[in-house]
């Protein structure tokens, strides 16, 4: 998002001035800008191997078509997705095509301006434990909650790979902390996970966590063989 309003709304600051009250109040643009500038220290980078992705191309052309234009749509429509807090949760076999997916959505989430932060999970949690390192011995607590509070912010959270860290009681109340403060504040989150039998996730993450993601994110089964085999055959 540039300097100024996104919607031609306010002069760039982020409110809007009512002369006959004489109050000023939140321009649409407000939740943007406090989201971007929460984000900064969040990981917001596209992985080098998906910067030239493309949704005309393989390894897309190759997903099964109803899924890959489900997500198009959601990509093209992602402005009125984020507003509306609504995510994708991708669910399939390795090497299906669930991150290159997700990853053409968080494209599409930068490119209009929003902030993201993109994660795998395991890389998600270090971040956390790191809050509590011996650098942090006296201010943890705070530097705990400003992740948290940068986390809950950012527009678009996508987090690769749930359900491949080991299950620890830890594990589950920092995962159930942050899926719980995006629920509460209505803000989109995607996933990718390659377990894909709901059973069988509750069980890993939990049930308050499986509730929460049905609840705020489409479904979309990602299926097939692994494409990672194929290049390795070829």
């Amino acid at each position: 998002m540039s300097d100024g309003c996104p919607f031609e709304l306010c002069d760039g600051s982020g409110f809007l001035y009512d002369e006959e009250t004489n109050t000023a109040y939140d321009c649409r643009c407000r939740r943007q800008r406090v989201a971007r500038a929460k984000s900064r220290n969040l990981s917001a980078v596209i992985p080098r191997r998906y910067r030239d992705v493309s949704f005309d191309r393989p390894p897309v052309t190759e997903i099964e078509p109803p899924i890959v234009a489900a997500t198009r749509r959601f990509a093209a429509t992602i402005d009125d997705q984020l507003d509306h807090g609504r995510g994708l949760w991708f669910m399939g076999p390795v090497g299906t095509g669930k991150t290159t997916l997700a990853m053409l959505v968080s494209k599409a989430a930068i490119e209009a301006g929003r902030a993201v932060a993109i994660y795998s999970l395991p890389r998600l949690l270090n971040e956390i434990r790191n809050t509590f390192g011996p650098a942090n011995t006296f201010g943890h607590a705070s530097s705990y909650l400003g992740l948290l509070d940068r986390l809950r912010a950012v527009d678009l959270l996508h987090i690769d790979d749930v359900g491949a860290e080991r299950t620890t009681d830890w594990v589950l109340e920092e995962l159930y902390s942050v899926v719980n403060a995006r629920y509460e504040d209505e803000r989109s989150i995607m996933i990718t996970t390659n377990i894909d039998n709901l059973e069988e996730l509750r069980q890993q993450i939990g049930a308050r966590i499986v509730s929460r993601l049905t609840e705020i994110c489409d479904q979309l089964p990602v299926l097939g063989h692994d494409h990672r085999m194929d290049l390795r055959t070829a």
